[in-house]
């Protein structure tokens, strides 16, 4: 693949940190957690000490004070491991960002040095079960009454669900309003009428924390809100091209992984008194591959560096997003293939990443609704 010139020595350092650290920490552990439907709060502590959390979060509030970079090299690493790296970017990038960009000091000082150390994990709450991409459809209401907000609502197909301390919840403070009716609350998940449901069976991406929250009744000090009432969508929108790019980066560095190990097997791999590798049909469809990892690999670059300067446009966003994660698919299904009968067995790692890349092109916002937003700027 060709040299890339976005990452700096102290990246790369980080790099054999994060590598280490999902050595030691997720490797032993991600069959376990496959089977208990997600990892344990104790997981993010270990992060926490390891240094791998919410980088980007200022020094006066425990964090590095560090660029988006550090945090793409996560995604990256943890590519490999089930696209584990988004749990935690959910947690270090999107979680963190709303309470840096739109929270008050008391919530800034009372949540994010303990995120730092991974005491307190982060959630999203936005998707229910009759809204998915459309925001402005959610039903969850958060009616003023005094000096809180009573919270009513349910919430499914949320990252860290089961394990978050606090979760930002998109609620309707103007139900007759539309997208500019929604506000974002900052709850923590101890109060009294919030409910954790057991974790979601997924076909794919078992290792991580996925579920649903339920909120009956919930009075949320009105102190915990997230910038302005009625606000909450134009936040949202705000955050979505960093929130998308990070599948982006995950897609590619997960599509470069798998052809790494399909690459690896069709050199071992005999039929017919030679390497598989060997055939023209697997070499052509090797350059390929390769090829085309290396075009969306310079776009993700491309756009991470239009990010680092403050100037990646959502529709830029949504291109990377879409484009990757259906790349991602095309990747693993072409590799499943090159392993034969042994892709489909689920102690390989392809057959793995095969049923993994499937949700890349849902969350996140589908790639149909990727498509609709590029194409309202023709």
């Amino acid at each position: 693949m060709m040299q890339r010139e976005i990452f700096q020595p102290e990246h790369e350092l980080f790099r054999e940190t994060v590598r280490r650290f999902l050595q030691a920490e997720v490797a032993p552990n991600i069959e376990r957690w496959e089977a208990r439907g997600g990892f344990e709060h104790g997981f993010f502590e270990a992060a926490g000490v390891a240094g791998l959390l919410c980088p980007t979060v200022p020094e006066s509030l425990g964090g590095a004070g560090a660029d988006l970079l550090y945090s793409t090299v996560l995604l990256e690493e943890a590519a490999p491991y089930s696209n584990f790296g988004l749990s935690l970017t959910m947690h270090s990038e999107i979680v963190t960002n709303y309470l840096l960009h739109f929270a008050g000091e008391h919530l800034q000082q009372r949540w994010l040095p303990r995120m730092v150390t991974g005491e307190a994990i982060g959630a999203l709450a936005m998707t229910e079960p009759g809204a998915g991409s459309d925001v402005k459809a959610v039903r969850t209401t958060a009616v003023r009454d005094g000096d809180v907000y009573v919270l009513n609502g349910s919430k499914t197909f949320i990252s860290n669900a089961t394990v978050c301390d606090l979760v930002i919840v998109v609620a309707k403070t103007n139900p007759a309003a539309g997208a500019k009716g929604v506000s974002l609350l900052v709850v923590d998940t101890t109060l009294p009428g919030v409910r954790k449901g057991q974790p979601l069976k997924k076909m794919g991406l078992k290792s991580q924390d996925t579920g649903e929250l339920f909120f009956e009744n919930v009075r949320v000090p009105a102190d915990s809100l997230l910038g302005e009432e009625n606000q909450g969508f134009f936040y949202l929108m705000r955050e979505l091209p960093w929130e998308r790019l990070q599948i982006g980066i995950s897609a590619i560095a997960a599509a470069e992984a798998a052809y790494r190990w399909t690459l690896d097997y069709v050199r071992e791999r005999k039929a017919f008194g030679q390497a598989v590798a060997d055939f023209q049909h697997t070499r052509f469809v090797l350059a390929e591959l390769k090829t085309e990892i290396q075009i969306g690999r310079t776009f993700v670059d491309h756009c991470l560096s239009l990010l680092l300067r403050g100037t990646l446009d959502a529709q830029a966003a949504s291109m990377a997003k879409y484009w990757t994660s259906d790349l991602q698919g095309k990747v693993v299904d072409a590799c499943v293939q090159l392993h034969g009968g042994y892709g489909f067995m689920a102690e390989y790692p392809i057959a793995r990443a095969y049923v993994d890349a499937r949700a890349q092109r849902i969350y996140g916002g589908t790639n149909e609704i990727m498509k609709e937003l590029i194409a309202r700027d023709l």
